[in-house]
């Protein structure tokens, strides 16, 4: 008996934890160092019960420049009072931030940089002369400026913030007291913020991404295209994926694919793989991990396509068999039946949950197999993004008779393409003033 049900059970009434309102916005932005202490404003909203509200301000501060990330919003992360914490200290390039979760309504009301900001007067200038540079873009054209006395470093790398599934790149040129690549000093989490940090300007790709999903009668001859304008900063270490399944069940056909950042899979890797038939029921992959920017760019299904074979259509034979191909709903008994190719033996009924690469849904099925395998997929359980997990009823021999619909009528279908983009950077931006 859980804690809950006790205490009803002894008839202890357990106060409703309140839900809370908090303000809540995000904003990432550089501005000019002379714009500092900034001031914003901030919409709210309403948590979920037991939530607390939550405001974390990061700067990184370059000389004339500074980099500002402020998150507000509900959280489920334990209270804590206002903890300010210097990363690096300056002269030179410094981090700063300001975290605090408290059980109020409207109590992370923070408005303004000022707990961050207290500038030093101006530094002596020193000897050395750096790069320096704070943007979401490139630093190719940054200028050189002279340090200050205590800075005897430059330093040139790439903090990557991310929030939830949303993230940002922040290349990073400056002045610092001490050589290498530790500009957080082993910082890893600020409040919601996870940061990674790289000196490798290789090392953070993007990629394309999108995900796709299309039903049509014959996606096994004719292809489709297969690009979005939407792109994806990854992670340190994910590499480009671009990944096709192709189902085809005679009447119809599902062609799902995804793009974006993976960990899986090898880097530099390319595989086409046909998991089962023909004739019957035909299951075919295409999988690319690849290690440079946008390197996901295959524009149509012809990557796969084009690699499978196309022998002439088989002679129908005498079994009949159900065949269905539904994304989401089920197969009914009113199946349309068909006279299978000549070559296969028995029918398949069974689903297959596909999840990964932004999707996730089942694939109910039913068709004519070739033989009584145990699986439609061989046992295959990763396909390039996709985890792929089979449900599937003993393979039947069904008797001979007469078809009631000419040999593999190709009826119409259903005609279904969806692009799902996401943002790149992060959530949605604070008004500030």
């Amino acid at each position: 008996m859980t804690p809950a049900l006790l205490l009803a059970f002894l008839g202890v009434t357990v106060p409703r934890v309140q839900a809370l309102t908090c303000y809540s916005g995000t904003l990432a932005t550089v501005r000019n160092t002379s714009e500092l202490p900034l001031q914003w404003t901030t919409s709210q909203e309403d948590c979920e019960d037991g939530w607390s509200c939550q405001e974390a301000l990061m700067l990184v501060e370059n000389g004339p420049q500074v980099y500002v990330v402020i998150i507000k919003g509900c959280t489920q992360a334990a209270d804590h009072e206002a903890v300010i914490t210097q990363h690096r200290a300056g002269p030179g390039l410094s981090i700063a931030s300001y975290t605090r979760v408290c059980r109020e309504n409207l109590c992370n009301y923070l408005s303004n940089s000022l707990p961050l900001w207290d500038p030093p007067p101006p530094p002596a200038p020193g000897s050395v002369r750096c790069p320096v540079c704070l943007s979401g873009g490139s630093c190719e054209s940054a200028a050189e400026l002279t340090c200050p006395a205590e800075s005897t470093h430059c330093y040139s790398g790439t903090l990557l913030l991310s929030v939830g599934h949303a993230s940002a790149q922040l290349r990073v040129q400056g002045c610092t007291s001490q050589a290498g690549c530790n500009l957080l000093n082993g910082t890893q989490e600020i409040g919601p913020i996870s940061l990674w940090e790289t000196c490798d300007s290789e090392a953070i790709l993007t990629c394309h991404r999108g995900s796709m999903i299309r039903t049509s009668q014959d996606l096994t001859q004719t292809p489709v295209t297969w690009s979005t304008d939407t792109e994806q900063l990854c992670k340190l270490g994910e590499v480009c994926q671009e990944t096709l399944l192709l189902i085809d069940v005679g009447l119809t056909s599902l062609l799902v694919g995804s793009k974006g950042c993976s960990k899986a899979g090898t880097r530099d890797s390319q595989a086409i793989s046909i998991h089962s038939g023909p004739p019957g029921v035909f299951v075919a992959s295409f999988a690319r991990f690849c290690s440079s920017n946008k390197c996901n760019l295959a524009a149509s299904s012809s990557v796969l396509l084009n690699s499978l074979p196309h022998p002439a259509a088989p002679e129908p034979g005498d079994l009949q068999c159900p065949t269905c191909l539904s994304i989401f709903g089920s197969c009914t008994q009113n199946s349309d039946m068909v006279r299978c190719p000549n070559g296969t033996s028995h029918c398949y009924k069974g689903h297959v949950a596909v999840t990964g690469g932004g999707l996730s849904f089942p694939v109910n099925i039913q068709g004519c197999m070739v033989q009584p395998s145990s699986s439609l997929l061989n046992g295959t359980q990763n396909i390039g993004v996709f985890s792929m997990i089979e449900d599937h009823d003993p393979p039947v021999l069904v008797g001979a008779a007469p078809a009631p619909y000419p040999a593999w009528v190709r009826g119409l279908g259903l005609a279904l393409a969806l692009w799902c983009g996401a943002p790149s950077l992060l959530i949605p931006f604070l008004h500030d003033s």
